[in-house]
């Protein structure tokens, strides 16, 4: 066994921009990242999965929207768990058929997985995280004067809800994960960032309308089973600074002075890169081996330190 990675799952690993979402377009690229972890397997590592949930999660809000005349409509942390269910379900099953064909004695295991947040938070009095689909301005007027919701204007797109977005603390199914990923099986968990919850005084939890930040989540899930590396996939090979200017440059290995010099330099997107970056430094400086950031089709590469915006303590 070489090193234990967590294998963060970026939104393309599930759908491609502008297609319709449909199970076929999904199962097109499930199947695909599959046969990338077993490549990664049969090099030697144990693996653990987790995977971003926002078109997916967006389709059933809209599917609660329009149905709700004659369904009741979900609360958020009940729609986040229906996305968990199947996405981890389509990962789960292609990934053991790529296994089963390869004749490997490998088990893949879904946890539905809820993550503790602070009730005090200040992101519950200032949510800032886009949810669901667009509306029109008299829409989110009636929106906001009836349900009390924030909305947010997207020019050009019209008015989304906007919704908390709270540190996570502490996976709640983490005592399960472990146990899970310690025997070898892989693991899918915290789905989108986890379903938020937070704790009555009495110790009992109840889920809240929130959306935790799915590479900040990542990077406790790798603390907590105690992975080597934190692996974030997304759609490019590498991070850049001076990202589509003339001088924008690639970003190889680096220390996690130098990537936190970068974010204070806004060098990355706020709602793409920046948050992989800051999940990146946070496993290292909480004593992961390291963090790599590239895309699902040069993974292995990047775990072999050919390519790859590598993070590590320096």
């Amino acid at each position: 066994m070489k090193e234990k990675v967590l294998i963060a799952l970026g939104g393309n690993a599930l759908l491609q921009a502008g297609e319709k979402g449909t199970d076929e377009d999904q199962l097109i690229h499930v199947k695909e990242t599959a046969k990338h972890f077993v490549d990664i397997i049969k090099e030697g590592y144990l693996i653990s999965v987790t995977h971003g949930n926002g078109p997916q999660v967006g389709a059933i809000l809209l599917q609660n929207e329009i149905s709700q005349k004659t369904i009741p409509p979900m609360p958020l942390d009940i729609c986040g768990a229906e996305s968990q269910g199947f996405i981890g379900y389509m990962i789960q099953r292609l990934t053991f058929n790529e296994i089963t064909r390869q004749a490997d004695d490998i088990k893949v295991a879904t946890i539905l997985t809820q993550v503790l947040v602070d009730k005090e938070d200040p992101a519950f009095k200032n949510p800032s995280k886009p949810v669901g689909p667009y509306y029109t301005k008299e829409q989110a007027e009636i929106f906001k004067e009836e349900k009390k919701w924030t909305m947010i204007e997207q020019i050009g797109k019209g008015y989304r809800r906007c919704v908390p977005s709270p540190e996570p603390l502490e996976i709640i199914e983490a005592f399960s994960i472990k146990a899970l990923f310690e025997k070898k099986i892989i693991v899918i968990s915290c789905g989108g960032g986890g379903i938020p919850v937070i704790k009555n005084d009495d110790g009992t939890l109840i889920g809240v309308e929130a959306v935790i930040d799915k590479d900040k989540t990542a990077a406790v899930l790798a603390q907590t089973i105690k992975a080597d590396i934190l692996m974030v996939l997304t759609d490019v090979e590498k991070a850049y600074i001076n990202f589509h200017q003339e001088n924008q440059s690639a970003l190889g290995e680096i220390t996690v002075s130098e990537a936190r010099k970068y974010l204070k330099e806004d060098q990355f997107g706020k709602g793409s890169m920046g948050p992989k970056i800051e999940a990146a430094c946070r496993f290292v400086e909480k004593g992961g081996k390291k963090s790599i950031i590239t895309s699902l089709e040069k993974a292995l590469f990047a775990l072999n330190g050919k390519t790859g915006t590598i993070i590590s303590k320096g």
